[in-house]
């Protein structure tokens, strides 16, 4: 689509301000909705720019409905009441297949027949209903759904969405025009807003709902201007003048996208109660990949007189339903907390829970995280918690109902010793950690140290998993990563559920692995902040072990990715006499690969030099860490999470929260196809 052209210098101040504000629109609209600018961010914030210019020259010329007017007016003195022309009804829930089969029956037989119903099938978002009001194809009032009747005017802070557009596109909108839709946070600038909060010392959010829901009470606009609310729109309310309006909800669904307003690409239409849970089905799947919060699906009968026919009880219509996913959060009883040690020796209290159904799963563990959070949350043992379990996340105690405090409730104390070895326990002043100071003496931190080394992208030791490790080391056979390079046949087939096969798979594993790339090396030693890429990052610069073992901080703040904390945990290692005879204990076992070394100015030459790029999703041709290191051997830096400094994200398939981070921020994202004319072009092996 080609844009409209700016208007000639010759123009009227009001021609030109009033040209500014249609292709304004326009490009919200190609950006906001259909996900498809037209123009760069420079382009745009050029146009936005000379409209200021003009409408600060010339002020009888700013419009309410002008893209210059998100935000500007002074803070509300408090919140007036709207009365709703036509209910904000809630929905009927269902929770299993049954229930959605009995809702099925009940439209059947209200109806009349038993044809399969055309459903529109949407995902639930966990945000807050609003309603817009359009006079004219402009913008005059906003409102929250309130108890249904009755809402709160929250039109100076709706205003500031850049995804509510002040006007209406095209010409022909009902003159008057209610449209309902949902407010929320994506989940990535929800993060990003609490990460600001705790940087300044206050409150975190406890989840996007809550921080949208707080964003619209609030009575500056300015505030709601700094956070990165969105919205899609999902129906109609009031409407003067019918005749446009399509006969199905989805395409008054697409009528409302034509006119700038943003709808759910998820939408989609379903025949039949089989096909209404199917959709269920695939979008349960991809819940967490979506970049926001949904908590089920809402189907409604497509057809509007239908809907009309079938009516709606005091508080919901009897032609749609919402099915809930399995709730992600739950409250229940926190009975005790225990101390658990890691692999670097930071402790972090587990708090163990009257068993509760939440994410699909029964939960009876979930972490406080440390000493701080245990403060933030006032959290005590016998306390009645809210817990969060999101796919695949460490379930996590978010909040605490004081209200329902026993009396015989007991304060959380952190130990001041190991819970595993009893060495003092220690806390540096620029960490949240508190971690043992007993390094190689501690159980706990010698089994996860060896479950590490042993791990896939360090020395992948096939069959060396957690209950033969924690056998070897309660048996006393491994003190050491050492010391498994001097087990025997003998001793191992001892072991319960070994036996003389598993031992001699097991040796030949450990022999196999003995030819290491150094890279790989230095990672399996679980130097701490020393991960992957930063071994590769060491390995590459310095070339061989000893180089490495010799550099001094300043010459190890020399490699990419290694600041002033990592260069001190790697001298720390290196001038740990204890650490320093471990590792070259290991050296008489193992045969180190150095890396080709390379000119002076090499590195520098490679053509993703200094860029940090992030691979997420399934890819067919290669594997993620093959992507990685395709992306390594070119210069680049292959990070694990997406950050402003991310140079792009290649994404395949099942991308989720990654993805929606890096659109928020506007990095660029590439897919697989273009990532291997990538890798040719640049001379690397696809």
């Amino acid at each position: 689509m080609s844009t409209a052209a700016p208007a000639s210098a010759s123009a009227s101040p009001a021609a030109e301000a009033a040209a500014l504000r249609e292709q304004l629109r326009e490009h919200n609209r190609r950006y906001y909705v259909l996900d498809d600018p037209a123009i760069p961010d420079a382009e745009y914030d050029r146009l936005l720019r000379r409209l200021q210019e003009l409408e600060s020259a010339r002020p009888e010329l700013v419009a309410p409905d002008s893209p210059t007017q998100r935000v500007g007016a002074q803070p509300a003195a408090g919140f007036a009441e709207v009365r709703h022309a036509v209910p904000m009804l809630s929905l009927e829930n269902a929770f299993n297949a049954e229930e959605m089969e009995d809702f099925n029956r009940r439209v059947q037989g209200r109806l009349q027949s038993d044809a399969a119903l055309e459903y529109a099938c949407e995902p639930k978002l966990d945000g807050i209903a609003v309603s817009l009001l359009y006079r004219g194809g402009a913008l005059e009032r906003a409102a929250t759904r309130g108890d249904g009747r009755t809402g709160e005017d929250i039109t100076h802070n709706i205003r500031t969405i850049p995804a509510v557009p002040l006007r209406l596109l095209g010409d022909d909108y009902p003159p008057v025009l209610e449209v309902r839709g949902e407010v929320y946070l994506p989940r990535a600038g929800f993060e990003a807003m609490n990460a600001r909060a705790r940087e300044r010392g206050e409150k975190a959010f406890v989840n996007p709902r809550n921080a949208a829901a707080g964003t619209l009470r609030q009575l500056d606009p300015r505030i709601a201007a700094e956070r990165p609310l969105q919205i899609y729109c999902y129906g109609v309310g009031l409407v003067e003048g019918t005749a446009g309006l399509p006969a199905t909800h989805l395409a008054i669904l697409e009528k409302l996208r034509g006119w700038g307003l943003r709808i759910n690409p998820e939408s989609a239409p379903a025949i039949g109660i089989e096909a209404c849970d199917a959709y269920y089905q695939q979008l349960a799947e991809r819940r967490d990949q979506l970049p926001y919060d949904i908590d089920g699906v809402v189907f409604k009968v497509d057809r509007i007189d239908l809907q009309q026919e079938l009516g709606a009880v005091s508080r919901a219509p009897r032609w749609a339903i919402a099915r809930k996913f399995p709730a992600q959060e739950e409250a229940t009883r926190l009975l005790e907390v225990e101390f658990q040690v890691g692999r670097t020796g930071a402790v972090t209290p587990v708090a163990k829970l009257e068993p509760v159904f939440v994410g699909g799963v029964t939960v009876s563990n979930a972490t406080l995280h440390n000493a701080d959070e245990i403060k933030r949350l006032g959290v005590m043992r016998g306390d009645r918690v809210v817990v969060r379990r999101a796919g695949d996340v460490i379930p996590q105690v978010v909040s605490v109902l004081r209200s329902d405090r026993p009396s015989d409730a007991r304060k959380i104390v952190f130990p001041k010793k190991c819970p595993a070895c009893g060495s003092p326990l220690e806390r540096a002043e620029d960490e949240a950690a508190i971690r043992c100071s007993g390094g190689l003496v501690c159980p706990a931190q010698r089994k996860q140290a060896i479950l590490h080394f042993a791990s896939r992208l360090a020395m992948d030791i096939e069959g060396l998993g957690d209950k033969l490790v924690d056998q070897l080391v309660e048996e006393g056979h491994v003190q050491t990563v050492a010391d498994l390079y001097e087990l025997n046949e003998e001793t191992l087939a001892g072991l319960e559920r070994m036996g003389e096969k598993s031992a001699r798979n097991l040796l030949a594993a450990l022999e196999a692995g003995k030819d290491v790339p150094l890279a790989r090396f230095i990672y399996a030693l679980g130097i701490r902040e020393v991960g992957e890429a930063t071994a590769r990052s060491l390995a590459a610069h310095f070339g061989d072990w000893e180089s490495l073992a010799d550099a001094e901080e300043e010459a190890l703040q020399e490699v990419p990715d290694v600041g002033p904390v990592v260069a001190s945990h790697l001298r720390g290692f290196f001038k740990s006499a204890p650490m320093l005879r471990e590792a070259r204990r290991l050296l008489r076992h193992l045969r180190l690969q150095n890396p080709p070394r390379r000119a002076q100015g090499d590195a520098a030459a490679l053509p993703l030099a200094g860029q940090t790029w992030v691979v997420t999703g399934t890819l067919e041709s290669m594997t993620r860490d093959q992507a990685k290191a395709k992306l390594q051997a070119l210069g680049a830096r292959a990070a694990g999470s997406v950050s402003a400094k991310t140079h792009c994200v290649v994404a395949g398939p099942g991308a989720g929260a990654k993805l929606g981070k890096a659109e928020s921020l506007g990095i660029k994202v590439i897919d697989e196809a273009a990532f291997l004319t990538l890798l040719q072009d640049s001379g690397g092996d696809a």
